[in-house]
């Protein structure tokens, strides 16, 4: 997650200095194509850490259902064996 924040920000600071250089005497094509290619891989990488933000939040959710499944079931197997205990006496 730290990689795609520092992707970003490196493109975002590129796309920045392009714009401070080119200030001084207008943009060429290149240029400009240059700084267009570098949004569509910034919008790019922003939708995959959306899409990484959305499968962890997923996941957590998973982790926190089975981590309840399994306190029910430490409860019911400490049950059992009270219940067992009960019934040897």
């Amino acid at each position: 997650m730290k990689i795609n924040v520092r992707v970003i920000a490196g493109v975002f600071l590129f796309a920045f200095g392009t714009l401070l250089l080119s200030a001084c005497g207008g943009l060429t094509e290149e240029q400009l194509a240059q700084l267009e290619a570098k949004k569509k891989e910034v919008k790019s990488l922003e939708l995959q850490a959306n899409g990484l933000k959305d499968e962890r939040a997923r996941l957590e959710r998973e982790i926190a259902e089975k981590n309840k499944k399994v306190d029910d079931c430490s409860k019911l197997k400490q049950e059992v064996k009270s219940n067992i205990e009960k019934i040897k006496k």
